[in-house]
């Protein structure tokens, strides 16, 4: 090893490309946060390192972000700097003139101003202040300034992704049935006079399941706090359909860990009952499931309800907000955009025959995290 590492790195340009592509690295994760005064300051001394320059800027639209180098006190020019190349998005050269200062010292004569854009759109600039900005240097800063900018538009995907996956979550917040609303508070209210313990108890399953689904934080969560919301809704369900609404759970304790998308299996059980069972005569079984098999958790929620048109749910996979399917399409776009097309909701049903919904989740996802 030591002998391949020597041929590999012995010469001088191979050392230079490592320590590149090295310096580079070390600049990546500030930058995947987008474009901020924080990430800015962990970023620019990387980057200066990168072109080897006495002193370089980072700015934003209209104010400078970070400063890394000598000759500080050229650091409230660069706002000024910035602004006509916000405006037309070309690199520009700045001589002497427009860096004038005092100190007899300062050996800065100029300055490479180039655009970073994100979609097109000018957000900020990278600012090399330098003796002599030779054609060499004013191709690196091209350069840099591109592949910062191709950082920030990796960072804009990702808050993008986030923004789409809170949008999703709220849509599907706004589905839970007003009607299971109206109805746990109904039973609640039932209790309230012939058995005022078992409607305190009912009341704090309703407060722990609505805080729930209604929290604020997070676009995943485990297995094992979505199993507990969906058994706190499944109580107040009983205590709507009393013996006629049959549960069972088999719960593998060794997937419990598992990281699924927030509120993914919730709707799939109020599916089962509100589809599966309300309108059936007598009483109905909803079985959940979650296995190990390997690398993939198995989750599974059946019931022996009235099943429906498979046409039908094949356009609620869709996202055909004609059907009344409780966020199924949500949860299948959630579940692919999460994990890849393999990890869609796989729905088997007919009419009659009941509903049966699996849902493959992978152990580890690279970028899933609770």
């Amino acid at each position: 090893m030591r002998l391949r590492w020597g041929r590999d790195l012995g010469t001088e340009a191979d050392r230079t490309t490592f320590r590149t592509l090295h310096t580079a690295s070390l600049a990546t994760p500030a930058l995947r946060a987008g474009l901020t005064a924080g990430s800015a300051e962990r970023a620019v001394r990387h980057l200066r390192s990168l072109l080897g320059a006495p002193a370089i800027a980072l700015t934003d639209a209209g104010e400078l972000l970070a400063w890394d180098g000598r000759f500080s006190h050229h650091a409230p020019q660069t706002v000024a700097l910035a602004r006509p190349v916000v405006a037309d998005g070309a690199t520009t050269v700045r001589p002497r003139r427009d860096i004038a200062c005092q100190d007899q010292r300062c050996s800065l004569r100029q300055v490479v101003v180039t655009p970073l854009t994100v979609e097109e759109r000018v957000v900020g600039t990278l600012q090399v202040f330098t003796p002599v900005a030779s054609a060499g240097l004013v191709r690196a800063a091209d350069e840099v300034a591109r592949w910062v900018s191709g950082q920030l538009e990796l960072a804009e995907l990702d808050a993008s992704r986030t923004r789409l996956m809170e949008a999703e979550v709220r849509a599907l917040r706004a589905q839970i049935s007003p009607h299971f609303v109206y109805n746990s508070l109904t039973a609640i209210a039932s209790f309230v006079r012939t058995d005022p313990e078992r409607a305190r108890e009912l009341l704090l399953e309703f407060a722990d399941f609505t805080r729930y689904s209604f929290r604020r934080h997070g676009e995943f969560t485990t297995l094992a706090e979505e199993l507990g919301s969906i058994e706190q809704y499944l109580v107040l369900e009983k205590a709507r359909f009393g013996d006629r609404l049959d549960v069972t759970l088999r719960i593998a304790p060794e997937v419990l860990p598992v990281v699924v998308p927030f509120l993914s299996l919730q709707p799939l059980v109020e599916n089962a009952i509100r589809h599966g069972l309300e309108g059936k005569t007598g009483p109905g079984r909803v079985s959940i499931a979650a296995a190990d098999n390997d690398f993939e958790a198995v989750i599974t929620v059946e019931d022996d309800g009235l099943g429906e048109d498979p046409d039908r749910v094949r356009r609620a996979l869709a996202g055909d907000a004609g059907t009344d399917s409780v966020g199924l399409g949500n949860v299948d776009a959630r579940l692919r955009s999460a994990f890849g097309d393999d990890y869609g909701l796989v729905v088997e049903t007919a009419p009659g025959a009941g509903t049966k919904v699996t849902v493959r989740v992978p152990k580890y996802a690279p970028g899933v995290h609770e």
